[in-house]
């Protein structure tokens, strides 16, 4: 009897717990059900139409701030952190040199002038040299050919006077006379022969002074003269390296890595500081080598960053793809040839553009971790 009422007692019990184990076994089977159902919708919804990795970071290109000229820095007028703009004066270098070698340039310069100038007005004062021998010249042949008809007309009237002299028509005075003329004559030809011999050196000398001045001048004028424009370069080159003692800021963005102090002697190509153009960061994300076929140049991107969290996205575009993998660039590649070789998944860097006015908004800083998320799905509609 009491047998019988404990197994009546363990019935119900029984049916109950298979009851709740029933419901729980629904219950886990809607829950798989669900998940499965929410996977398939976000694979179909979200990680269909985008690429994401979490492998990614900000990176920047750095302006080298370098001196081109030697010096003792005279002022530093920024310190690290400081945000500057293009053409701000970072520091000084004392100029006392550079000032001095310009004014040295100067006086050069309007040596060179002076003495260009000179080349042309003597050349001026040349060819008149010139004009004027050849007119000597010419006064020379003209007593020449005066003198050679004197001889001429005193020699016949000697040589008729002599022929007259056995007649007696001529007296011996008159013989004497025309023999002294015809003898003067001979001389005065011999004199302006002489002369126009000398005339004529002095006119070829005359000549070859002002074809020698004109090599210094010929195809130039006194400010295309190389004389002049040597001076002008120098001249030039002394004003740059003035204006190179100011050490500019080449773009803008936050000063760091300051390496100088005021008294520091500087070299020049020495560097100085480093100029890192927050406005222009870019992140490199490193993705999967299987994801590269879904990645074009141009895709939208979302990137989020651990620094402002998910309230602040990123707009974003691919702007290219690295030329080889991370570890293909390593100071020590990976060598795999060896009998124990396990398969790793590589990574490529992909190039990401920022948007400057969305960086001035919420600035960001080098090596900071990302998230990035490409629409590989924008481009197929």
């Amino acid at each position: 009897m009491t047998m019988t009422s404990s197994t009546t007692e363990m019935g119900p019990q029984a049916e109950n717990n298979r009851a709740k184990r029933k419901v729980w076994f629904l219950r886990l089977a809607a829950a798989v059900l669900i998940a499965g159902v929410s996977w398939l919708v976000y694979w179909l919804f979200y990680s269909s139409q985008f690429v994401v990795t979490d492998n990614a970071y900000t990176a920047v290109e750095l302006s080298q701030v370098t001196t081109a000229v030697e010096g003792t820095i005279k002022e530093v007028r920024v310190h690290d952190t400081q945000r500057v703009k293009a053409g701000d004066i970072l520091a000084l270098i004392d100029d006392a040199d550079t000032s001095l070698a310009v004014k040295q340039a100067q006086s050069d310069l309007e040596l060179a002038l002076r003495r260009v100038e000179g080349y042309f007005v003597r050349d001026e004062l040349l060819a008149a040299k010139v004009l004027a021998r050849e007119a000597e010249m010419r006064g020379a042949k003209a007593q020449v050919d005066s003198a050679s008809t004197a001889k001429l007309r005193t020699a016949v009237d000697f040589a008729r006077r002599k022929a007259l002299e056995k007649t007696g028509s001529v007296s011996g005075e008159e013989l004497t006379r025309a023999e002294s003329a015809a003898i003067a004559a001979q001389a005065e030809l011999a004199l302006a022969q002489a002369n126009l011999t000398l005339s004529e050196a002095n006119l070829a000398s005359a000549k070859a002074e002002r074809n020698m001045n004109i090599t210094l001048i010929a195809g130039t004028t006194v400010s295309t003269h190389p004389e002049v424009m040597l001076a002008r370069a120098k001249l030039e080159q002394t004003q740059i390296n003035h204006r190179r003692t100011e050490i500019r800021a080449s773009v803008t963005g936050v000063v760091s890595k300051l390496q100088i102090q005021v008294g520091q002697r500087v070299h020049s190509g020495q560097s100085m500081l480093v100029i890192v153009p927050v406005d222009d960061m870019h992140v490199n994300a490193n993705f999967k080598e299987v994801q590269l076929s879904k990645i074009q140049v141009g895709q939208a991107v979302e990137v989020t960053s651990d620094l402002y969290g998910s309230r602040v996205v990123f707009k974003g575009r691919v702007e290219g793809f690295a030329a080889g993998t991370g570890s293909a660039f390593a100071i020590i590649p990976a060598q795999n040839a060896t009998g124990n070789w396990i398969k790793v998944v590589q990574r490529v860097p992909v190039r990401i553009k920022l948007d400057s006015t969305e960086l001035k908004a919420h600035p960001l800083t080098v090596g900071l971790s990302m998230t990035v998320r490409i629409n590989i799905d924008a481009n197929d509609k």
